[in-house]
């Protein structure tokens, strides 16, 4: 069988069609979100609202009237008390958003989310064209685990917002990612659409790595939360300490969300989706079994998918013991963040193993 004859080659250049044009859409919400920015710096309010400390809100004297006989009235200042989120920060505001507020701010940052969706639209057609190209899953090679992967990426923090989130604040961040992301598939992994070899050929397919797409995208946005929350924390705990943060900080990081806004929704996401990582890991072991006669060979993309789930489960246990709260913990979880990421990267481009049939 002539297995280039297979190939939809039309649907293969629609593919490529789609995918550069979805990164066309994505620079203009690039530039939408970073007007966003820029209008919103211009917050007087968010500015305010954003620099306010618990220590400072507690510490404000609550007067309380009390009537007396005579039409008297007493003052009861309340003591002063500095309370604490769970993840070791200050109990502040979350910033008024990238819009900072403002009426433009706000209408660019709806033109980015607008223009983002169609973005999303047009790449999940690129990548819906690749599949029909050659009648199978997309993700036979790292350029279509690329292209796919940040599709899931952008879809999921899609579906946040329409469940009414609070997560435009990465809105900017998650189009430059996934620029590059693109920038790298289409240039350095482009590989031609084409058959897989036939130890691809199984359902298996369509499970597996599915999962690993879905668990890598969410993994994701949640290490966007966790990095941005040590800069937060940073900025939050120089403003207590009487500080005076710097212009950046106060033009962008005092309109994020709280310290323990972002540190609970990093832990919310990954908590979420640690299952499915498992589900995952074991999925490619049945998978092996069929294919290889072995369940287990301490083959390299095995060995690193493991030790992301040691990572991950690390993180999640140190969440739950009072000693690793906080930055230590978020620190923990940008390692595991790392681990997937030359799970992905480093074994399949500088590594060789029985996963290598892939190609780059």
């Amino acid at each position: 069988m002539n297995l280039a004859a297979a190939t939809n080659e039309n649907l293969a250049h629609t593919s490529n069609v789609l995918i550069y044009s979805s990164m066309a859409v994505y620079t203009l919400a690039f530039f939408a979100h970073i007007a966003e920015w820029v209008f919103g710096s211009r917050s007087k309010v968010g500015r305010t609202a954003a620099a306010l400390t618990t220590e400072e809100a507690a510490a404000g004297a609550v007067k309380v009237q009390v009537a007396r006989k005579g039409g008297a009235t007493a003052v009861l200042e309340r003591p002063k008390v500095v309370t604490r989120s769970a993840a070791g920060t200050r109990d502040v505001p979350d910033g008024p958003g990238a819009a900072g507020g403002t009426f433009k701010g706000d209408l660019y940052g709806r033109m980015a989310v607008s223009l983002t969706v169609l973005a999303f639209l047009v790449q999940a057609g690129g990548v819906v064209a690749r599949a029909m190209s050659v009648q199978r899953a997309p993700w036979g090679n790292m350029y279509e685990f690329s292209i796919t992967f940040s599709t899931v990426a952008v879809g999921a923090y899609l579906v946040l917002l329409a469940l009414r989130k609070n997560v435009r604040w990465m809105g900017l961040l998650l189009v430059t990612t996934v620029l590059l992301d693109l920038g790298i598939a289409t240039t350095v992994l482009y590989t031609s659409s084409d058959q897989l070899v036939p130890a691809l050929h199984s359902y298996w397919l369509w499970i597996h790595v599915s999962t690993a797409i879905i668990c890598g995208a969410v993994f994701y946005i949640g290490a966007v939360a966790t990095l941005l929350y040590l800069f937060r924390d940073s900025y939050e705990n120089k403003i207590a300490n009487g500080g005076e943060p710097g212009s950046f900080a106060q033009s962008v990081l005092s309109r994020l969300p709280a310290a323990s806004t972002l540190d609970k929704f990093s832990y919310r996401i990954n908590a979420a989706v640690f299952p499915l990582w498992t589900f995952t890991i074991i999925a490619g072991a049945i998978w092996a079994g069929d294919a290889w006669g072995r369940y287990w060979g301490w083959d390299p993309k095995e060995v690193w998918s493991f030790i992301t789930w040691v990572a991950y489960a690390a993180y999640l246990h140190a969440r739950a013991t009072a000693g690793w709260k906080g930055r230590k913990a978020a620190y923990l979880a940008l390692i595991a963040f790392g681990c997937w990421l030359f799970n992905y990267y480093g074994v399949n481009i500088f590594v060789t193993g029985k996963h290598s049939y892939a190609g780059v």
